[in-house]
């Protein structure tokens, strides 16, 4: 079963950062304290700047804007590396950038998803999936 992937022929959404995360990719991490929830990315310089809420016995998940995901990387990274909480990040899979290279350097676990996600939002269509690969970047 593949829930939330759908074949890469199918349309892509917009170019907009605001598309929620799938809802099965959201149910792994419940509980987790997300700096980047959808709404908030275009304040997302407010957010990078304090200290991200540490849970007890929880970890951080980000679903950064994928126009710009660099200060999140860097500052997850950060974050992990002073408190050694885990942190799981859903990003386009691109290997050929900075904030990729930092996470690898940093450790990461690369989980892939076979096809492209399927992503809701406002400008969503039906059906819908993102216009690049996506990977889950782990800080454990």
């Amino acid at each position: 079963m593949t829930w939330g992937i759908l074949k890469p022929d199918a349309p892509a959404p917009t170019s907009s950062d605001d598309f929620s995360t799938p809802e099965w990719v959201m149910n792994l991490f419940r509980t987790w304290h997300d700096p980047c929830q959808l709404g908030q990315k275009q304040f997302a310089p407010d957010n990078l700047n304090g200290v991200w809420e540490i849970l007890h016995n929880t970890g951080i998940f980000i679903n950064p804007p994928y126009s710009d995901p660099k200060p999140w990387v860097e500052k997850a990274i950060r974050t992990h590396d002073r408190f050694k909480v885990p942190i799981v990040m859903l990003l386009k899979h691109d290997s050929s950038t900075e904030w990729y290279r930092l996470l690898h350097e940093a450790g990461a676990h690369f989980l892939m998803f076979q096809g492209r996600l399927d992503f809701t939002g406002p400008n969503a269509v039906k059906n819908s999936c993102a216009p690049v690969p996506s990977v889950l970047a782990v800080l454990s």
